[in-house]
């Protein structure tokens, strides 16, 4: 795993590419999506599917937990950041997490 500062999926994603010297075009190629999908999947424009995430994971050998983790946080905070909502609100929801878990 390349150590980072807090960045986006995004980010994090282009330096594991940049960092492995491969274009974005034979990336995109392996994952079988196109090259300007996966620019927008850098650039935090387009969300990628699991599928995606996972092929990720295997071309740059990373563990899929960690890029998954690393994707929904993004996507937490950025739904904390639209609804102006304070961080209270993910005390909240960690507590529901567990209540939802063990209704399973």
């Amino acid at each position: 795993m390349i150590k980072h500062k807090i960045i986006s999926f995004g980010e994090y994603i282009r330096a594991l590419r940049e960092k492995a010297e491969l274009p974005l075009r034979k990336v995109a190629a392996q994952l079988d999506i196109d090259p300007s999908l996966l620019g927008k999947i850098e650039r935090n424009e387009r969300q990628p599917t699991k599928e995606v995430i996972s092929g990720i994971a295997k071309i740059f050998n990373q563990d899929v937990k960690f890029l998954l983790r690393e994707y929904l946080s993004d996507q937490i905070a950025y739904r904390i950041i639209e609804e102006n909502a304070e961080i209270e609100t993910l005390k909240v929801a960690e507590k529901k997490i567990i209540y939802f878990k063990s209704l399973k």
